[in-house]
């Protein structure tokens, strides 16, 4: 299998010497279900699992490939926006409880919600959104829409309710002999999305920003050699920012450094891995947080390095092939919320009030593993990357990024963001590639998420890719001083960019489908994605993403997403795994949005 990053490729190579399994090598012997695959599997009651075929074109209760396809990606979206759902409302308890550290986006949140200006108040008023009922329209939404994307919303009547609502609607359509009606349970896709961006995503970036301080744009060196063999080693894995911080704020503290130190440590560094890290980077200053050093796929493989003490998680991805690593290395596993709590973890039940007493027990946890550890050598090198683009960055640029999209030095945007995957070419390679085909194509790269991760471990984010980009924007980043791919952050930051599309569109007099922006999900894994995806279609935007998201086996569905869809949102899907190809289509939608824009 082919692994895009080498110091990666390395470290499951130790992993295979050491007889430990990582994704990488359980990929290869895996059964995987072709039929799936294409979401023509229904197993929601006991007559089945039925497979759609040629031969077989019904289920025994009569759902056909397009009603079962349908329903199933009802389902993985439901399951995926119930996820940041969760995470949104443990970010809003911490807020309701913790120090306002952004008093800046305290304000412009409240005034635009329309409520008091308060940390609680903000707080309460997420918590009853997340509860309303679905007869009652979203407050958020309503307020939150661009005026003429709220046209389209109601037009189609997908405002949604509150979120808990619409997600268990939502599964009580899939459930048996019940929705079958296509077009209505799409236009509850798109609903779910709505939830996912303005709720789950935008209000938890923005409470994550007034408890923990703006990102901001600074120069960091990290990967896998910036750990210490000889250090307490404390692995992040999880995207709940609010709950990892309180680790990392004790773990800055004299008195464990000092504790980390009489154990015969060096001291004792927090190493960022999945989200939680690339989140945190641009918010803390690297120190004893040494920064970001895997993404998800890259957890395992990291875990058996011989270079981490401690494993704490709080969310996905929190992969269970960690078990077995963990009892071979001697790895303490802790899990501070129990959605991530995994075989062999101690669970230790994070709350707002008692976050410092869990924070505290996790460090003497990983203190203790450390006296035991078989220390690892240290292992690969570093990359210096730019982190922390943040919508005021763009706002305070909006005016140089608006003059290079109109002169055509920069042809548009992509949004390369999300998940890893192995299926898609390997590990970060398709990320890689399409990035290298956009750059090369004078199309300037967002990005967020392990997709983020894996762009900066391959030198991205700094002047190291400038050579590979084509001379317009190779000219415009030497001038402004910044990489070709520009680092928001946590995945839940692709509502981050989307909100900076809002003002670029509110500047230009358009609505989002206007822009020369595409989104690209290249490497999706996990039903967050979809939900994320949801909420791109909805918001208008071409969505690329490989592989196909169980789709393809209706061809209704299909139909639906990249033919009537541009018509009704403005959003269209293309399922692309080749790089090349990909961009091209890419560019193309680009260039015909400038002609229409007439720049």
């Amino acid at each position: 299998m082919e692994i895009a990053n080498p110091d990666v490729r390395r470290l499951v190579e130790l992993a295979k010497e050491k007889g430990l399994e990582t994704p990488h090598t359980r990929r290869e012997k895996a059964s995987i279900c072709e039929t799936g695959k294409k979401g023509l599997c229904c197993n929601v009651c006991s007559e089945g699992p039925c497979r759609i075929t040629e031969k077989h074109p019904y289920g025994v209760c009569g759902l056909n490939a397009d009603q079962i396809v349908a329903k199933n990606l009802l389902r993985h979206v439901a399951a995926g926006v119930a996820c940041y759902v969760h995470v949104c409302e443990n970010t809003a308890r911490a807020l309701a409880n913790g120090k306002v550290r952004d008093e800046e986006t305290l304000s412009l949140v409240c005034e635009k919600l329309g409520i008091e200006k308060d940390a609680k108040v903000l707080s309460e008023f997420v918590i009853s959104n997340l509860h309303d009922p679905r007869w009652k329209k979203n407050e958020i939404v309503l307020k939150l829409s661009p005026e003429k994307r709220l046209k389209v919303y109601e037009k189609l009547d997908i405002i949604p309710g509150g979120a808990k609502a619409e997600i268990v609607d939502a599964i009580v359509k899939s459930s048996t002999n019940l929705n079958a009606n296509v077009h209505d349970i799409l236009l509850h896709v798109l609903k779910l999305g709505l939830v996912m961006g303005y709720v789950a995503l935008r209000m938890n970036i923005w409470m994550n920003d007034i408890l923990l301080g703006k990102p901001e744009i600074k120069s960091v060196e990290t990967g896998v050699g910036a750990i210490n063999p000889n250090a307490v080693n404390v692995m992040t894995t999880g995207h709940q920012s609010a709950l990892q911080h309180a680790v990392i704020e004790l773990a800055m503290e004299e008195e464990f450094q000092k504790k980390a130190r009489d154990a015969g440590a060096d001291g004792l560094n927090v190493v960022g891995a999945t989200c939680v890290g690339q989140d945190l980077q641009s918010r803390l200053p690297i120190g004893c947080f040494v920064g970001q050093c895997s993404n998800n796929f890259g957890t395992e493989p990291l875990a058996a390095s011989g270079l981490i003490d401690a494993v704490v998680s709080e969310f996905n991805c929190t992969f269970p092939g960690l078990t077995k690593i963990s009892e071979k290395e001697g790895i303490k596993l802790i899990a501070i919320d129990d959605v991530a709590f995994i075989d062999g973890a101690e669970l230790l039940s994070w709350s707002p009030e008692k976050a410092k007493e869990i924070a505290k027990e996790v460090l003497e946890k990983a203190i203790e593993a450390f006296k035991v550890r078989k220390r690892g050598e240290k292992i690969g090198g570093t990359k210096k990357a730019t982190v922390g683009f943040t919508e005021k960055f763009v706002e305070d640029n909006a005016e140089k990024i608006l003059e290079v999209l109109a002169n055509g030095k920069v042809r548009g945007v992509a949004a390369v963001v999300g998940c890893s995957n192995l299926v898609s070419g390997g590990h970060d390679v398709l990320i890689r590639n399409l990035t290298e085909e956009l750059l090369k194509r004078d199309v300037l790269v967002w990005t967020a998420g392990c997709t983020a991760y894996a762009l900066q471990g391959l030198g991205f984010m700094s002047e190291e890719k400038l050579d590979e980009c084509g001379s317009s924007l190779r000219e415009v980043c030497e001038e402004l001083r910044l990489p070709p791919v520009w680092d928001f952050g946590i995945c839940m930051s692709v509502a981050r960019i989307v909100s900076v599309a809002e003002s670029l569109a509110e500047k230009l007099g358009c609505d989002l489908p206007d822009l020369p922006v595409a989104v690209s999900a290249p490497q999706w894994l996990e039903e967050q994605a979809l939900g994320d995806g949801a909420f791109a279609l909805a918001s208008g935007f071409l969505l690329h993403v490989c592989p196909d998201p169980f789709v393809s086996g209706s061809k209704l569905v299909t139909k639906v997403l990249t033919e009537d869809l541009p018509n009704l949102t403005g959003g269209k899907l293309l399922v692309e795994c080749n790089a090349e190809k990909a961009a091209e289509v890419i560019l193309s939608h680009i260039e015909d949005r400038r002609r229409k824009l007439g720049i």
